[in-house]
């Protein structure tokens, strides 16, 4: 090919791709034209009505209106009952503790079934029984041998069967004799517990091998169970040879409604006893420091009350919890480290010389007992003369409100 020839063909080349280069702008620019026009088009064939968009806008503008106002409002109103309330930041306080301990519960029942260890069905109750609010569960503990205890409650400040549930009903108020089975279960311990639950139907029988030196692990599992049976404000553990007002009981808790974790009792400091032999001997001694040292605050064993939220956190940690040999300092110990408020009450503790002139005076007292016998002294044959002298009255219970 000669050069004349081959640039002839370049510059036929060069000419053809500017006519395609050309021809891509213009149709890229009449794309565009038509769209514009196609956009012009709609608009004058279907135009909206004024009046729609004037009432769209008006609307769209009274719903910000309406929002803002709601929201400067539920904000005035909120920090108003703050302001107005004293009691506003402990209900508060009480609803995130109360949320925070059906959360972890709930993960322990959850960790529970993922281990293969369900809760027994002998402790779940029916939807509508759950929903039931109660003030307080009352666990009167008791032993196999305290038959004549038990009938000397039952004939004083314990409601027999029907007042008993009417008690529940009305009042909020569930009250038990509590106790586990025998190292035989089955045996002729066992089968008598039952004739008598046959016949007044007021025990809470617990998963617990009974015996004085498992006290502590009879706490755990009391307030493990009566959590798992009935929502409660406060669960109680009284003694079966203490005396009672259950009025005057119900309306000491319900002062203390609105705190989250509350431990109420008679708080007491008594010696680490490092001797053997001695009574509340305690083995452990050496982790209370030196020899002569004495036991942090902690409520006397007689009889004690700890909130739903406490009872729910002993539930929780059940497995963890260690127990000591006296029940009362087992109790005391749990709660060490955790945001409680303690409760010093006398009046959950007066001796039994005491409350007779203390109610005559108008103030009433909850518990009473002997300290030298650590209940009431010979209470089987006791127990009617006491409640005689200081008990409350025959209709202070169903007159109550609480």
């Amino acid at each position: 090919m000669s050069l004349k020839h081959h640039h002839h063909h370049r510059g036929v080349e060069l000419s053809a791709a500017s006519k395609s280069f050309v021809s891509k702008k213009w149709a890229f620019l009449l794309c565009i034209g038509f769209f514009c026009a196609g956009t012009l088009f709609s608009d004058r064939m279907w135009p909206e009505p004024e009046s729609n968009v004037a009432s769209r806008e008006a609307a769209s503008d009274e719903r910000l209106l309406l929002m803002s106002e709601d929201c400067d409002s539920s904000k005035k109103t909120s920090l108003g009952e703050v302001y107005k309330s004293p009691d506003a930041t402990q209900t508060l306080d009480k609803t995130i503790s109360t949320l925070e301990m059906e959360l972890a519960a709930a993960r322990a029942a959850q960790e529970s079934i993922v281990n293969g260890s369900p809760v027994s069905d002998e402790f779940k109750l029916p939807e509508t029984a759950t929903k039931r609010k109660y003030l307080m569960v009352v666990g009167i503990n008791t032993a196999f041998n305290s038959r004549k205890r038990r009938d000397s409650v039952r004939a004083t400040w314990m409601p027999p069967g029907e007042e008993r549930k009417k008690l529940e009903e009305e009042k909020g108020i569930v009250m038990r004799f509590v106790i586990g089975h025998s190292a035989t279960p089955g045996g002729i311990l066992d089968r008598a517990i039952q004739a008598e639950e046959s016949k007044h139907g007021d025990f809470l029988r617990l998963d617990h091998v009974e015996g004085y030196l498992e006290l502590s692990a009879k706490t755990k599992s009391y307030f493990t169970t009566a959590f798992a049976l009935w929502d409660a404000d406060f669960y109680v553990k009284v003694d079966d040879d203490v005396h009672v007002n259950i009025a005057t009981l119900g309306a000491e808790l319900a002062r203390y409604r609105m705190k989250p974790r509350v431990y109420i009792g008679c708080m007491k400091s008594g010696p680490v006893l490092a001797q053997k032999g001695v009574r509340y001997h305690e083995p452990e001694y050496w982790k209370f420091g030196e020899e002569g040292n004495r036991y942090f605050r902690h409520a006397t064993g007689q009889l004690y009350a700890v909130s739903r939220e406490l009872a729910s956190y002993i539930s929780i940690n059940k497995n963890v919890l260690h127990k000591y040999v006296n029940e009362d300092v087992s109790l005391g110990s749990w709660f060490l480290g955790l945001d409680v408020e303690h409760v010093d009450d006398r009046r959950l503790c007066c001796a039994t010389r005491d409350c007779e002139w203390k109610a005559q005076a108008g103030n009433m007292c909850v518990a009473s007992f002997d300290w030298s016998c650590s209940g009431i002294c010979r209470s089987a044959d006791r127990m009617k003369d006491v409640h005689r002298r200081c008990g409350e009255g025959p209709n202070a219970l169903m007159a109550a409100s609480f």
